[in-house]
């Protein structure tokens, strides 16, 4: 997998997220910096548990796709003598 990365203005909104949720939920200033360096470390050591539970998502989704597609083909099969 590769490097969980952000482009500088989605990590400017994610910082500044994780610096609201701790000043309205914890009660805390957490300077941007701070955010900065807990952001790294969870997309470090965390981000790929929801990288990998997203990639299941995707599965799953195209798995239920395909399985619609065979069942339209199966639908105008035209009926033969010859058995699959």
């Amino acid at each position: 997998m590769a490097k969980i990365e952000f482009s500088k203005p989605e990590k400017e909104l994610i910082t500044r997220k994780v610096q609201m949720y701790f000043r309205e939920e914890l009660d805390q200033e957490l300077g941007q910096f701070d955010a900065e360096f807990l952001l790294d470390f969870f997309a470090e050591e965390v981000g790929a548990y929801f990288y990998n539970r997203g990639v299941r998502d995707a599965q799953a989704v195209i798995e239920a796709k395909v399985a619609d597609i065979n069942d339209a083909l199966y639908e105008i099969e035209k009926p033969t003598e010859f058995v699959r």
